[in-house]
């Protein structure tokens, strides 16, 4: 991110292949009109529950849900909280929560996963990276969960941050920075208070000093 650099992941390669979700997960939801899928993250401070756009921003709200569904998110840890900001993860090397590299990985270059909306094969860039999305004028409000990028074109791999305000000048349409971090997601209104807490804990360089665990992310509703 350019107004907070470190917000923004460096291309790296990391973590392992894994299997793709089954067949069956990729038929058409947009056919399906169905309701969106909720994502259920159990962290060490609580449960919250996020619904993810998979009928407005396909793209990335597949690769959230494959990364989730093969366990890539279970174990690591938030590796930035600022309060009246925003709470960071997903990077790989956080599985090991005081890492220098947290904030630097992706997934594995080359790997697949299926837009869950059309059937089609998506392959991540040889950082780990998948298309940008920037397509749905949907803005950085509280509670929403937007990719995080170098900034350069189609760096954004793993790693996505929940606003607990309203960020605009994140918004790709905002013109006010350079900035561009699509949403893809929001936190349920009933659970945005956890979020928050997470990113008021004590922090020295705004890593948490007690660790934040994710556990475990679940899918339903697919």
């Amino acid at each position: 991110m350019f107004v907070a650099p470190r917000l923004a992941p460096r291309l790296a390669s990391a973590g392992r292949l894994y299997a793709l979700p089954s067949q069956s997960s990729f038929r058409s939801f947009a056919a399906a009109a169905k309701a969106n899928p909720i994502a259920v993250c159990k962290t060490s401070m609580g449960t919250f529950k996020a619904e993810i756009y998979l009928d407005k921003m396909p793209i990335t709200a597949s690769n959230f849900i494959a990364l989730a569904k093969e366990g890539y998110y279970n174990g690591v840890h938030f590796h930035r909280v600022i309060p009246q900001f925003m709470a960071q993860f997903g990077c790989p090397h956080a599985k090991d929560p005081k890492s220098r590299r947290a904030g630097t990985g992706s997934p594995e270059p080359g790997t697949k996963f299926s837009n869950l909306a059309t059937g089609a094969e998506i392959t991540r860039n040889r950082g780990g990276c998948i298309p940008d999305e920037l397509t749905q004028r949907i803005s950085n409000e509280p509670g929403t969960l937007s990719m995080a990028n170098t900034g350069q074109p189609e760096s954004g791999g793993s790693q996505f941050f929940i606003n607990v305000k309203h960020n605009s000048f994140l918004d790709w349409f905002d013109k006010s920075s350079p900035s561009k971090h699509p949403v893809f997601g929001k936190v349920l209104p009933e659970d945005l208070d956890l979020v928050v807490k997470i990113t008021q804990v004590p922090t020295t360089s705004d890593n948490p000093k007690e660790p934040i665990q994710m556990e475990s992310i679940s899918i339903e509703g697919l």
